[in-house]
């Protein structure tokens, strides 16, 4: 009964943690990034960008990016991915569309403030979504279809981050250079804002410690679609006294939620830990070199 009582307040706070996000992402989109005629990456970046080109509110080109992106997810990526993006697929749309309503500028003639606090308030948001285990069925998302479908040599990281300059590129000639560098800031920003909800102030990269049955299929998707190393270490359970392999790795913040989607997919019955990492001195993406140490 008390184990049903806690799954059912989890629940709660994790709808409290997506509302609150879809709140917080859609002010920050008509109460900054709209009247400051700025951009971003992603498809918030992309919707503004055709609505520039095509004349039609970027809140409807939204709705429909949104819903091809829910749709494709269930087709390639399978149910369980597709329900994590389907809450705030379904119902952000709809805030923007109500928060649209009401006209307000927070920051006026400052894009350079603007393109920061845009960036505090999406990244805050995105975190907020993420923690609450679920997606805002974004670039992240895009990302996974196309390294399954198309680029399975490439990391997912990496995907994102082409999917992201890509937006960025195209604003440059629909809008101009300097909006682009703008929204250049803005991605740094929020991506820095993501990793502080998440873990706090003080961590770059985290280190995840992983048991489940299904380590092979789980050390496949960190090697092969991540690019990341693992160490491997035989342990055995106090309680059940039984051996196991225990996978660890160290990655960036935003790489963890990809690895614990896809555990949720493959071994909901594992146990991973995870730690927030100062620094790593060593050869790898976002590790110190050894030669800067002496």
């Amino acid at each position: 009964m008390e184990l049903k009582r806690n799954k059912k307040a989890k629940q709660i706070q994790d709808i409290a943690y997506v509302v609150t996000g879809s709140i917080i992402l859609a002010i920050a989109i008509t109460s900054i990034l709209k009247p400051n005629g700025i951009i971003t990456g992603g498809i918030t970046g992309f919707s503004l960008v055709m609505e520039r080109l095509l004349g039609i509110s970027y809140m409807y080109i939204y709705y429909v990016m949104s819903l091809l992106v829910l749709v494709a997810t269930y087709l390639t990526l399978g149910k369980k991915e597709a329900r994590k993006i389907v809450v705030f697929s379904l119902s952000f749309p709809i805030v923007l569309i109500l928060f649209s309503r009401f006209s307000f500028n927070f920051i006026q003639n400052d894009l350079f403030l603007a393109s920061v606090y845009y960036g505090l308030m999406a990244g805050s948001a995105t975190g907020l979504i993420l923690k609450g285990g679920f997606s805002s069925g974004g670039t992240d998302t895009i990302a996974k279809i196309i390294n399954k479908k198309l680029f399975r040599f490439m990391s997912i990281s990496i995907i994102i981050a082409a999917l992201d300059v890509s937006v960025l590129i195209f604003a440059a000639f629909v809008f101009d250079t300097r909006i682009a560098l703008y929204a250049l800031l803005t991605q740094v920003v929020s991506m820095k804002a993501v990793e502080t909800v998440l873990y706090g102030f003080s961590s770059k990269v985290v280190k995840l410690e992983i048991i489940s049955e299904k380590e092979s299929e789980i050390e496949a998707y960190i090697l092969n679609h991540l690019n990341r190393g693992i160490s491997k270490y035989n342990i055995v359970g106090g309680y059940t006294n039984l051996s196991r392999i225990k996978l660890v790795t160290i990655c960036s913040p935003r790489e963890s939620f990809l690895i614990r989607d896809m555990i949720s997919q493959t071994d909901s019955k594992a146990f991973v830990s995870v730690l927030p990492v100062n620094t790593v001195w060593g050869e790898g993406i976002g590790f110190d070199s050894l030669s800067g140490t002496d």
